[in-house]
């Protein structure tokens, strides 16, 4: 078995594991309210969720193809980059797990695309093991900079990165409002009654999206390792169907795992929640996020729903939202994509300097 063959294999082998990974991290994003409002049990709520986090991941393929095509340039990309940019994501991901800090898989993800693309241009500059600015005296045709397509990430991974929290919170804030204007004379164990009936449409409606955002990712990345590698020769970037169907299997497997430390922070921690809250953040962020995923844009679930909570917290009382917790996942956000990016240019760089000595120097 060649080398090529083996790192396709485990190309492959690793993005199952953080799409499974991916499954039990951000299950909480699709749950996490549904369970605090008691609207379902943990345990139904989970296998509700990934079976729709599974019918999701069939709703198109534009986030897929934007992870695949349109972050870097084709010519940067190599298997060793797409493995590198696996396990910064994985090893970040497992991290925020272990704190219970609800990151974005999307966006660790990318940064470790970006930061092994770019570590494979200035590793292999002249064939040292050494950064740009350590040779100011070489002619580089490749800078770093020139292997990401910088139109593509500001408008589709920048901009909705920073404008999707933003909508959460004021999307959330409205859907509250106008609900509490139209049931204001309802009694609450009425209003309770009814609205945990209506979170099961709800909840199920983010679970679908969710699934129609976050499976794609993990679709690029593998579609992108079999034309690396010349198993696709198309032209046009298709996602084979098996792709499609296993990497759906994975999310889903993920989900009836469950990150209960997560959905312990998401359910509870941020803000107690009541069945109409938990509708308002359900429909307010699957909105958003199925959106997103028609114009194919990776956006974070984690960043949409966290501050569509903060959003109907705020429009019930300012002091309800426990801005501690609210400012330990802000620092995770702002963190994810530079954290990863530059795990995975570590992660390159060693894996590159370990084959090259395995070839003889």
């Amino acid at each position: 078995m060649t080398v090529a063959i083996v790192l396709l294999i485990l190309v492959i082998i690793i993005a199952y594991l953080f799409e499974y990974i991916n499954g039990f991290h951000d299950s909480a994003n699709a749950i996490s309210t549904v369970i605090s409002t008691k609207a379902l049990s943990p345990r139904h709520a989970i296998l509700y969720a990934a079976c729709l986090d599974f019918t999701g991941a069939f709703f198109g393929t534009h986030v897929a193809q934007t992870i695949g095509v349109g972050l870097v340039s084709g010519e940067s990309i190599t298997q060793l980059v797409i493995l590198s940019a696996l396990l910064g994501a994985v090893i970040w991901n497992i991290l925020t797990w272990l704190w219970g800090l609800p990151s974005s898989s999307s966006h660790a993800l990318i940064g470790g695309l970006l930061g092994a693309a770019m570590s494979r241009a200035m590793v292999h500059l002249h064939g040292q093991y050494e950064l740009i600015f350590r040779f100011p005296s070489c002619k580089v045709e490749h800078p770093a900079v020139d292997v990401i397509n910088l139109h593509n990430v500001l408008d589709k991974i920048l901009l909705p990165m920073i404008c999707s929290p933003i909508l959460g919170f004021c999307v959330g804030f409205l859907v509250i409002w106008i609900l509490l204007r139209i049931f204001y004379r309802v009694r609450p164990e009425v209003l309770n009654r009814v609205f945990r009936k209506m979170q099961l449409v709800s909840s199920g409606f983010l679970a679908f999206s969710h699934g129609s955002n976050d499976a794609q990712k993990t679709m690029g990345i593998i579609t992108l390792s079999l034309l690396t590698f010349g198993v696709i020769k198309e032209t046009t970037f298709q996602i084979p169907t098996w792709v499609i169907c296993t990497c759906a299997l994975m999310l889903s497997m993920g989900t009836m795992t469950g990150g209960w430390k997560i959905i312990r922070t998401m359910s509870s921690k941020v803000i107690k929640m009541k069945p109409i809250h938990g509708f308002s953040v359900e429909m307010a962020s699957a909105s958003i996020i199925l959106t997103a995923s028609h114009f194919g844009f990776p956006v974070s679930t984690t960043h949409i729903i966290s501050t569509a909570i903060v959003g109907v917290g705020s429009m019930v009382k300012a002091s309800a939202v426990k801005w501690g917790i609210v400012k330990n996942i802000v620092t995770a956000w702002v963190c994810t994509i530079p954290v990863c990016m530059c795990l995975s240019a570590l992660i390159y760089k060693c894996l590159s300097m370990t084959a090259l000595g395995a070839n003889g120097g």
